[in-house]
């Protein structure tokens, strides 16, 4: 008897017994989601109506307290997604904890009031908002300003005729933002809106107000006007203890964490700069009108690592490693000049160029760069941003955004801040606590100077409480005035005010001398970069980027995840439900996990078709298939399940974009390999890792021809 598979089905073929063929041919035709050998990932426009309904459905993430009607901001991870973004936070720790050596914190998310005072959050931390006049509805006002001028710019283009919406019934019953109304304007005004949108950032609240009036920007849900921008603080507050004596907030950010734990942290060094610590944990942030899903939420996951590093000296020691890597730019320059076009260019280029601030700032957006695009981000659509001169936060010195481009536009994902000294200064002043490094010089240093020498006894009997003023002003006295002050007391006596009071000095209770001082131990507050990582707006912007529809069934949603972030790896199917078939299934499940490799058995009597599009759908990269001939035989087919990005080797410098592992368009179906159970389970945790491509694994593995025999 000869069995063959035709698809999925099994057909079974009855001829006479003989002594020659008394086997079994179990044939089983590489599974293939239409006639078709080829995948096209565009041949369907991007929907992400459909994108939303399968995140949805697959429960990756959900509104939070949904039954009792959710607040807007707050948001739930199923399954698949808290594996998802655990995956992305397992290889951030391997691409920059791991790789670049720091040090991993864990701080407390609950602040004393008095930190975010001192780091200026309690004062600068804030957006503005408009509300409508009659309504009373809150609105972030620069939000605000782009979604009308965007609906304005997009009802032009479709008045000139170059843009036609599509007339979806969705998108009818939808609730828009800003209506598009379809009016051609003034060539002049649409230039004039462009190179608003180009720089809004860098507008102020007053002047954004400004815009409002001018061009009669309304509330779009009641076409009513706004009132002028006021700023609002993002933070939480809150109280520390049972009767709230401490105030406090939900940090923002997890930064001060770092910086109050810096002498620690420098100890734990050996006292050495530079050096980097670096934190996953929970922020928050008290969004006026968040509308935009995991783009902008209210409580949120983020990684940020904090580089000291000498103020003298910014280089990178790997910065070389790394100079050849083209990214794309948009620097404050051109987006002052009211245009959004990026430059292509090489790090090292742009460092030498001055428009990156330092070697260090660079190796970083490099650094950035190379693993967002580990974890499946298109490169096409990703670019570094320089923060314009008004929306420079407080404390930096220079400030580029990783923005990746999804269907509301391009958005911030990781900032990448020199913050200077700042944060270390302001602390250290707060608290009179040094948050120095102290360095032994190779060569002492030797200076003269003018140093004032008081008779302490005769000073405090003369001025009495005033004493301490006294001397602490002279104290703070640069070279030239202790010089001045010198050849004053040379004539005899010297007049010093301070407070409203004035000093009469003469030589008995004062002195000024010339002194040698050997300098052994340069002491310096260390400068910081930053790079800061909003993980919920990286994931589902990987989701817009790894999503499509199949050709023959645009029903038929794919993630086309790569398998180093994926929530689910491989898939088990056995082919059929009888019992001899469970222990082998329970055999290989046992092997992945122990392999480190999650794994999901799908042996529901569904067709193979819609287990395999259950998968597609939660972007399980892999399939592994156990039939007949896995039983006796103890081997197991391997395909590449999801017609996705190929796995591909992991990869430290590139040099252009084309070199890139971007996700393929398309992608041949046909490939399915076969082997002993061991030999494919030991492939399938290199292709996990990262440590061989589907081609290398290719050559491991025999090609599947289709046909297996079994007695």
């Amino acid at each position: 008897m000869r069995v063959r598979s035709i698809g999925f089905s099994t057909t079974i073929c009855t001829y006479p017994r003989t002594p020659r063929n008394l086997h079994l041919f179990v044939s089983t035709r590489r599974y293939s989601h239409s006639d078709m050998s080829v995948v096209n990932r565009s041949v369907h426009p991007f929907d992400k109506s459909r994108l939303d309904a399968l995140l949805n459905r697959r429960f990756f993430y959900a509104p939070a307290f949904e039954i009792y009607g959710g607040v807007a901001g707050l948001y739930d991870y199923g399954p698949p997604g808290s594996s998802l973004q655990a995956n992305i936070m397992a290889e951030w720790r391997k691409h920059f904890i791991i790789e670049d050596h720091m040090l991993e914190l864990d701080t407390t998310i609950m602040t004393p009031a008095p930190v975010f005072e001192t780091s200026g959050h309690v004062a600068r931390f804030a957006d503005w908002m408009v509300k409508d006049t009659k309504t009373g509805d809150v609105l972030r006002a620069d939000h605000l300003v782009k979604n009308v001028l965007e609906a304005r710019l997009a009802g032009d283009r479709e008045a000139r005729g170059l843009a036609a919406r599509p007339k979806d019934e969705k998108d009818k019953k939808r609730k828009k933002n800003a209506k598009t109304v379809v009016v051609q304007l003034a060539d002049e005004l649409v230039k004039e809106f462009e190179s608003i949108l180009a720089q809004l950032d860098n507008y102020s609240g007053p002047e954004i107000g400004e815009l409002c009036r001018r061009y009669d920007i309304r509330n779009p849900d009641t076409g009513n006007e706004v009132g002028e921008p006021q700023q609002f603080n993002l933070m939480f507050a809150s109280s520390i203890g049972p009767t709230g004596q401490h105030p406090g907030y939900l940090r923002p950010e997890t930064a001060q964490g770092h910086f109050l734990n810096f002498s620690r942290l420098l100890e734990f060094n050996n006292g050495r700069v530079p050096f980097a610590s670096a934190q996953i944990g929970r922020s928050f942030r008290n969004e006026i009108s968040p509308r935009a899903g995991l783009l902008r939420v209210r409580e949120f996951t983020m990684g940020e690592i904090e580089h000291f590093v000498d103020p003298e000296d910014k280089s990178h020691e790997k910065f070389r490693e790394v100079r050849d890597t083209v990214l794309s730019l948009l620097d404050r320059h051109v987006q002052v000049s009211g245009s959004t076009q990026v430059t292509q260019m090489t790090i090292g280029e742009a460092v030498d160029k001055g428009i990156v601030a330092n070697e260090t700032l660079g190796y970083f957006l490099v650094r950035i760069h190379l693993f967002l695009i580990k974890i499946g981000i298109n490169p096409k659509r990703l670019r570094f941003r320089q923060h314009m001169g008004n929306e420079m936060a407080h404390y930096a010195a220079d400030c580029w955004d990783a923005e990746i481009e999804n269907a509301t536009g391009w958005t911030e994902c990781v900032g990448c801040a020199d913050r200077a000294a700042y944060d270390l200064s302001v602390h250290s002043a707060r608290t009179g606590q040094p948050l120095v490094v102290r360095q032994a010089l190779k060569e002492p240093i030797v200076t003269e100077r003018d140093v004032p020498e008081f008779n302490k006894k005769v000073v405090g009997k003369t001025y009495g409480r005033d004493a301490g003023l006294l001397q602490k002003v002279i104290g703070e006295m640069d070279e030239s005035q202790l010089t001045k002050l010198k050849g004053q007391l040379a004539q005899g006596q010297a007049t010093i005010s301070a407070e409203g009071k004035e000093f009469t000095i003469t030589p008995d209770l004062l002195a000024i001398e010339r002194k040698t001082f050997k300098q052994s131990i340069r002491e310096f507050t260390p400068n910081v970069i930053e790079p800061s990582f909003g993980f919920g707006r990286i994931l589902y912007t990987l989701l817009e980027h790894s999503f499509w529809c199949r050709e023959q069934d645009i029903e038929r949603g794919v993630l086309s995840l790569p398998p180093v972030v994926a929530p689910t790896k491989v898939l088990i199917v056995p082919l059929s439900a009888k019992e001899e078939f469970s222990p082998l299934v329970q055999e290989v499940s046992t092997k992945l996990r122990k392999a480190g490799i999650f794994s999901r058995v799908d042996d529901s009597n569904t067709s193979i078709g819609k287990r395999y599009a259950r998968n597609d759908e939660l972007g399980t990269p892999f399939g592994v298939t156990l039939d007949f001939a896995s039983v006796q035989n103890r081997t197991m087919t391997l395909r590449y399940v999801c017609g996705g990005p190929r796995p591909t080797v992991g990869f430290s410098v590139v040099t252009r974009l084309t070199d890139l592992p971007s996700p393929c368009s398309e992608r041949d179906t046909t490939d399915q390999l076969i082997g002993p159970i061991d030999d494919v389970i030991t492939v399938l945790t290199e292709l996990v890792q990262g440590t061989i491509d589907w081609p290398a694994a290719c050559k491991r593995l025999p090609a599947y021809d289709g046909v297996q025999a079994v007695d």
